[in-house]
């Protein structure tokens, strides 16, 4: 996912449906085919998009992970990122709402 910031622009907004999935966040789609578009941060109004929206592959680069506390086994990626639990990435929205 790539981190959006505040001000994100929105093309074919009336094919864009938004739909609050928890107390903090809210997740965009089309309503249309039902693609996942953003979540937004409801305090902050920050955006996090998925990579596979934009044709970017080469300007990319892969910092982070979060949830590693519930990332399966087998599942490693090659290079280093920083990494969250879930705990850390939840204190991590908190401290930014306040």
């Amino acid at each position: 996912a790539l981190d959006g910031g505040n001000v994100v622009q929105i093309s074919g907004e009336s094919s864009v449906a938004a739909y609050p999935t928890t107390a903090w966040a809210t997740r965009g789609f089309c309503s249309r085919c039902g693609t996942h578009l953003y979540i937004r941060v409801n305090q902050s109004g920050r955006y996090i998009l998925p990579a596979g929206l934009f044709a970017l592959d080469s300007e990319l680069e892969f910092d982070h992970q979060i949830f590693v506390d519930k990332r399966p086994g087998y599942y490693h990626f090659a290079n280093e990122t920083r990494e969250q639990t879930g705990a850390e990435v939840f204190a991590a929205f908190a401290a930014s709402q306040e």
